[in-house]
């Protein structure tokens, strides 16, 4: 059994659902702390709904200047996992690793247990041919990225900013591949708005709508124009902004009384050629063309971010290029990650894993071959970034 299957397997068997951790995280420090990372628990939320944070760094200084502040690379990533659903549904217990067909079975197999083995194996390897690199390495590891986020890697970035804590480069280890690790990596997320409009009108009887207003009726011509705006045309990074409605519900249950108010739930899914507050006025605009009496609440869920290609792209890249013969395809798609809440403290950050196929899925798995392929991947980059700082350290 390779080393980074028989750590994807004992973090299998942790019961971790959010915001539990069980005892991942522990897992983590025991192969941490030899390797010299200096590791810090922080628990954050309500006794009901506690998540427990790792932070984990081993300094580097320049052997060009001591002095120096090293630059850092961050792996990130979270050890709770979604609830299993149906346990009869599954083929073998979620929580007990099983293999099949040459497939690991197990939640969080691929969302993203073995992202975070593969991270450690690797820099155990890196460190056993680099003993003393021109980088520093960290370690931001959560048990809420699948809940609210609240209390994870949000909570965890603020205390990090508080400190003046110097961040170069992120690797996050969402499973973003299709086929087979690497193929696909986000260079970015878009951002996402969420909205909840109440529109108010007067209940009363369905044989005297003369009496009342119905606020379905009132909320309809503004919502077919809502639908029709093109909110920005997208750019080369991301694909144009787009608004949906989740839900939408009125009425008492009774089919003779017009209902005296309308909820419609929606959301934006907006790129960098749009912001909050442009979204926000544009919609308010359309609702008061329409004379609309209501009320509106909004939730930011995270903002854009991008990392256009350049040196670090360039090296994870390359680095699969070396591992898998040909390139990774860049991407923004997709839903949200802890990069959101990464990218507003580090310069650089990309998403990186497994094929994310069977993610939240009953019988989650992964193949077995593609839990060495990240290994490798993760370990090209490393092994890059050296190359690359030394190379500087003699052009110097």
């Amino acid at each position: 059994m390779s080393k980074t299957l028989e750590l994807t397997e004992q973090l299998i068997s942790q019961v971790s659902v959010t915001p539990a951790d069980a005892n991942c995280q522990n897992l983590l420090i025991q192969r941490l702390k030899p390797m010299g990372f200096e590791c810090e628990t922080l628990m954050r939320g309500p006794d009901d709904f506690r998540v427990t944070n790792l932070w984990a760094l081993k300094t580097a200084k320049p052997k060009s200047d001591p002095a120096l502040c090293a630059p850092v690379l961050v792996f990130a990533g979270h050890t709770d996992v979604v609830p299993t659903g149906p346990l009869k549904a599954w083929s073998s217990d979620p929580f007990t690793p099983s293999h099949r067909e040459g497939k690991l079975y197990g939640r969080g197999s691929s969302d993203m247990k073995s992202s975070l083995a593969a991270m450690v194996v690797a820099l155990e390897e890196f460190f056993d041919l680099n003993p003393a690199p021109s980088f520093s390495v960290a370690f931001l590891i959560t048990s809420d990225e699948e809940g609210p986020a609240n209390d994870g890697t949000v909570a965890v970035c603020e205390l990090l900013q508080e400190r003046g804590q110097r961040l170069d480069w992120c690797i996050v280890g969402e499973p973003t591949s299709i086929k087979i690790t690497g193929d696909m990596i986000k260079n970015g997320r878009r951002g996402t708005l969420s909205g909840k409009l109440v529109v108010k009108g007067i209940q009363g009887h369905i044989a005297y709508p003369q009496l009342a207003k119905n606020p379905i009726h009132l909320i309809s011509p503004a919502l077919a124009e809502l639908v029709d705006i093109e909110w920005d045309q997208g750019n080369e990074f991301f694909p144009p902004t787009t608004w949906q409605i989740s839900n939408i519900h009125a009425g008492t249950g009774a089919n003779n009384v017009i209902p005296g108010e309308c909820i419609v739930d929606f959301n934006f899914r907006f790129c960098t050629e749009s912001s909050v507050e442009s979204l926000q006025q544009r919609l308010k605009s359309v609702l008061d063309h329409h004379a609309l009496e209501y009320s509106l609440q909004w939730t930011v869920g995270g903002l854009p971010f991008i990392t256009p290609p350049g040196e670090f792209v360039g090296v994870v890249q390359n680095a699969i290029e070396k591992v898998n013969g040909h390139k990774a395809q860049l991407s923004t798609t997709g839903g949200t990650s802890d990069g959101r809440f990464i990218a507003q403290v580090c310069k650089e950050v990309i998403e990186l894993g497994p094929p994310n196929a069977s993610i939240h899925k009953v019988d989650e798995h992964i193949e077995l071959s593609e839990l060495e392929r990240l290994k490798h991947i993760y370990l090209e980059i490393l092994q890059q970034l050296q190359e690359n700082l030394t190379k500087v350290v003699r052009s110097s």
